[in-house]
């Protein structure tokens, strides 16, 4: 019993030490995120336009 009770202490304890982020930090990474993600996406179709369009003049 004694064991969990300081395991307990001890988990308080560090757990007073975490910094947690900010509205405006989980915003502002959430947005850069989404940006990221997106660009990804555009660069990703537009290679596959590229070589679907590549493959098609191939083909015929």
């Amino acid at each position: 019993m004694n064991k969990m009770k300081s395991y307990f202490l001890t988990a308080k304890s560090e757990l007073s030490k975490v910094i947690f982020p900010t509205k405006e930090q989980i915003r502002s990474a959430f947005i850069s995120v989404i940006v990221v993600v997106a660009v990804i996406s555009l660069f990703l179709a537009v290679i596959d336009l590229i070589m679907s369009f590549s493959l098609s003049s191939i083909i015929n």
